[in-house]
């Protein structure tokens, strides 16, 4: 065996020589090296015995009198190529300490197979390399979105989901409670963020169902190459709001940190003011955001904003909304979420029967139904909850000719 020395024995070695010379005293050498002067003699007695290795460890090169025997080795693999023929190595560990009454460890035996040319029954993914996304560049170029559900009142009162948005350039944080993630909440949010900002340029969200539809296309739409949306991707594409799906939560780490960082603080800002309801959590919320913003919000590379101020005309109103298309009955009425609604009378057509309608539900309950981009209806009180409709999927196709806010163009 090849006999070295590590840099911490070359300098006892230089130690010990200077002793050995003369130029130093047991005492002092014991101090430079950090061990006893007893130790220090020991030392100095190898050296001047077995030559400059005297200064390496005793068992340097020696087999452990704790290894694995060879006897032992020959029968964990003649068992593992004959009983246990394709064991993953910690079932077969378990089997043998179990069955066999061989306690060896699962690194033991891993090492004892693999040595034996006896590969992993298990494939291991390799990693791939990963490089790390540098921030976009101005403020309201990406938002990234997600709901964080957690036990924010600690008991005191009804279960919250807290729904933010964090600006990828610079972490400023919008968020409002709800009591689920639920399309509704996600409209409110970001009609705060388009009143308060403007317009982003992009979305980064999960492929949670309030964004994306989860299941197979249909033979139809994989020939059109035309996806169905949600009610929520629907109104980004009236907005020109491009929406990125993230494959996995460490992509858009930023708002998963972010929701880290609030289940800490933000819960310890409800327990101080002792919020218990809805109401109370979000009065604690909105300050708890303005001085989040102010602590943790940074400046972004370029200082010009990338958010496009809302249009004169455009109705948010009738953007985040709900929009269904209905075959209008023989008595000029629709069903919708199981209440009817009467059609009066109108100077732009006889009788709407047998007639396609696009009816928007919007945030105050409120119903509307547009034919060919006109109103011919509206209910005040539409009875309709938008909390409890459904999240279904739509064609924006197929309410083009009828809903006046679909070919709205913002200039991007």
């Amino acid at each position: 065996m090849k006999k070295t020395l590590t840099m911490k024995e070359n300098k006892r070695l230089q130690v010990t020589q200077e002793v050995m010379a003369r130029e130093k005293t047991v005492e002092a050498a014991s101090k430079e090296i950090g061990v006893s002067e007893r130790h220090a003699y020991r030392i100095l007695a190898k050296v001047r015995d077995l030559g400059a290795f005297g200064i390496a460890h005793g068992n340097r090169g020696r087999p452990s009198s704790r290894r694995t025997t060879d006897d032992l080795r020959e029968r964990i693999i003649r068992l593992r190529e004959g009983l246990y023929a394709g064991f993953n190595d910690r079932h077969f560990a378990d089997e043998l300490k179990e069955g066999e009454k061989l306690k060896i460890g699962r690194e033991s035996v891993r090492k004892i197979l693999r040595e034996a040319g006896i590969a992993s029954v298990r494939k291991v993914k390799k990693r791939k390399h990963r490089c790390r996304r540098a921030p976009m560049e101005r403020f309201g170029e990406m938002l990234q979105g997600d709901g964080s559900e957690h036990d924010w009142l600690e008991g005191r009162g009804p279960e919250l989901t807290l729904l933010h948005f964090v600006d990828d350039a610079t972490g400023y944080v919008w968020g409002d409670f709800f009591y689920s993630e639920s399309t509704e909440g996600y409209f409110r949010t970001m009609m705060s963020i388009l009143k308060t900002e403007g317009i982003p340029r992009r979305l980064y969200v999960d492929r949670h169902s309030v964004f994306h539809v989860n299941w197979e296309d249909t033979l139809e739409e994989q020939f059109t190459g035309r996806r169905p949306l949600t009610q929520f991707a629907r109104a980004m594409e009236e907005l020109a709001i491009q929406i990125t799906f993230a494959n996995s939560p460490q992509a858009k780490g930023k708002v998963e940190r972010s929701g880290g960082v609030d289940q800490d603080r933000l819960v310890s800002e409800l327990r101080k003011h002792n919020a218990g309801t809805l109401e109370e959590a979000r009065v604690v919320l909105k300050k708890y955001l303005k001085k989040r913003n102010r602590w943790f919000a940074k400046k972004p590379a370029k200082d010009d904003s990338a958010f496009i101020p809302l249009p004169e005309g455009c109705d948010l109103k009738q953007i985040l909304c709900w929009k269904e298309e209905r075959v209008v009955a023989n008595d000029n009425t629709i069903s919708f979420h199981g209440k009817r609604f009467q059609i009066p009378p109108s100077s732009c057509r006889q009788s709407f029967a047998k007639a396609k309608v696009a009816v928007h539900l919007t945030l105050d309950g409120s119903i509307h139904i547009f034919h060919k981009r006109q109103r011919i209806a509206f209910f005040r009180n539409g009875r309709v909850d938008p909390g409890m409709v459904p999240i279904v999927s739509i064609s924006p196709a197929a309410l083009t000719a009828h809903s006046p806010t679909l070919t709205f163009s913002l200039g991007h």
